[in-house]
């Protein structure tokens, strides 16, 4: 794995264009599942205070099966961790490209189930149905999270941005007031326009995202999909250097 400082010290253009393409994809993602069943799903904060919400109200059943979903997005993580952090770790080459294609098929498969309407109606009322869509986004956005932390060293989220935040505001104060000894202030100033890059890259990828997914409902999953596509043949030509 990389270190710290290693990894911020080594910012490609291929990469940056990795992480903020990551970051456009998250947006995309969980506003399409914002809009279409009134869930966010790249991250499992949100479903941790519905199971509670729904709990207290004494709907247990519903607090069940919200329970259930960000188990998608721990069996993505898994998946990509056997396709990437399992290889890295024993020095063999990351699969970076089945777990992309992975990304794909399951957008694909979102784009295609709501047009034939095996989702519901989008943006209507929560119903049974959309437990499928929502275990479809969540698994592809642990895959996504969980491949971008174990290619660049645990330092980049790209589904959530909490913790890029988090790390923007001590970075800050690192770079202000000079308390950057871990590494040299250089590697803390990039690392803090990487961060708003990507909170910036986010926010636009839900922004744009939502304008296609209010005209053209379910076909706007066709968003993250492309940009999973590009990756998929991206990754078969650079993703070879991410561990080098």
């Amino acid at each position: 794995m990389f270190s710290y400082q290693r990894t911020l010290s080594h910012y490609s253009h291929s990469n940056v264009a990795i992480w903020l393409s990551m970051a456009f994809q998250a947006g995309a993602i969980n506003t399409g599942g914002y809009l279409s069943c009134h869930r966010f799903v790249s991250h499992v904060t949100g479903f941790g205070t519905l199971i509670g919400t729904e709990a207290a109200s004494g709907k247990w059943i519903p607090a069940l099966g919200m329970l259930t979903v960000p188990g998608f997005f721990i069996g993505g993580t898994m998946l990509s961790a056997y396709f990437v952090d399992r290889r890295i770790q024993t020095n063999q080459r990351p699969l970076y490209p089945v777990v992309m294609f992975l990304i794909f098929v399951l957008t694909m498969a979102v784009t295609a189930g709501g047009n034939l309407g095996y989702f519901g109606e989008f943006g209507a009322p929560i119903v049974n149905k959309d437990y499928l869509l929502l275990a479809a986004l969540c698994l592809a956005c642990g895959i996504q999270n969980a491949t971008v932390t174990s290619a660049f060293g645990a330092i980049i989220r790209t589904t959530h941005l909490t913790g890029i935040t988090t790390d923007l505001g001590i970075g800050l104060v690192r770079m202000i007031f000079h308390s950057h000894k871990i590494q040299p202030r250089t590697n803390e100033i990039r690392a803090n326009w990487m961060r708003l890059g990507l909170i910036g890259s986010f926010i636009l990828g839900s922004f744009a995202s939502a304008y296609v997914y209010l005209h053209a409902q379910y076909w706007g999953f066709l968003i993250p999909g492309g940009i999973a596509t590009i990756l998929f043949f991206w990754s078969l030509i650079h993703f070879n250097d991410i561990n080098g």
